[in-house]
C-alpha cells in the first residue's frame, strides 16, 4: 500500500484538532478522528472522504512557517507569465524563506501595504507578516495578529491559485496538496503534476 501521508517529518507534531483550535480554523467535512489524532491520520481520513480542500486547509495549519510560506510562494508563481517580473510581496517572502530575519520580515510587510489591490501575491507577503502570531516586525510585534493569520493567507494564496489554474478542480487541489506533502518530506515542493494514487 502506498500512503500518501508518510514520512511527513517537517509538519508541526501536535493534535490536528490543537492546531486548528489554535488557528481559530473549522474544517468543513466532519471526522471520527479522536481529538488526540496526530495531523497525518486526520489527513488519511480526509483524503478517503475526498475533501480536498479541508486537507488544503489542515496542511496550512500543520506546515512550519517557513514551509507554509513557501507553499504560498509557489502557488504565487503559477501567477506569473512567463518571464514577468516578479511581484514585490512575492519577492519579498521568497526572500524572508531563505533567510528569516525582521529584516525581511519588514520589507514583506512594506510590500503588503504597498501591493496593488489586484496582486494576490500579497497573501504570500502577509503569511510572513503574521508568522509568528504577532502583527508584525518593530513595535507591530508588541500585538497579537489575527489568529490564523499566517496560515489563512497561505492557504488563500494556494486557494486563488487554484481558481485562476483553469484546471479542474481535483486536478489543481491535489497538485497545491502534492506540494505541501513534498515540503512536509524535506523537499522543495517543485512537483510537476499531481502523483497519481495509484497502489493507495
Amino acid at each position: 500500500m502506498n500512503d500518501r501521508y508518510s514520512g511527513l517529518t517537517k509538519l508541526i507534531k501536535q493534535p490536528a484538532a490543537r492546531l486548528l483550535a489554535n488557528a481559530n480554523a473549522e474544517l468543513e467535512t466532519p471526522v471520527a478522528a479522536p481529538a488526540s489524532a496526530p495531523v497525518e491520520v486526520v489527513l488519511r481520513e480526509l483524503d478517503q472522504k475526498g475533501a480536498l480542500i479541508d486537507i488544503m486547509r489542515l496542511l496550512s495549519i500543520a506546515l512550519p512557517a517557513r514551509e507554509r510560506v513557501w507553499w504560498s510562494c509557489l502557488a504565487a508563481r503559477d501567477l506569473l507569465e512567463p518571464g514577468a517580473k516578479v511581484p514585490p510581496p512575492l519577492a519579498a517572502a521568497e526572500a524572508w524563506v531563505f533567510k528569516p530575519s525582521e529584516e525581511n520580515r519588514a520589507i514583506a510587510h512594506h510590500a503588503v501595504q504597498h501591493a496593488s489591490m489586484k496582486d494576490d501575491t500579497k497573501h504570500c507577503a502577509m503569511a510572513v507578516q503574521f508568522h509568528d502570531g504577532t502583527l508584525g516586525p518593530g513595535d507591530l510585534a508588541q500585538h497579537p495578529a489575527p489568529p490564523g493569520g499566517s496560515e489563512v493567507s497561505a492557504f488563500a494564496m494556494n486557494i486563488v491559485a487554484i481558481a485562476k489554474s483553469g484546471k479542474m478542480l481535483d486536478e489543481a487541489a491535489d497538485l497545491m496538496i502534492e506540494r505541501a506533502l513534498d515540503i512536509a518530506r524535506g523537499g522543495s515542493g517543485r512537483v510537476e503534476a499531481a502523483k497519481s494514487k495509484e497502489g493507495a
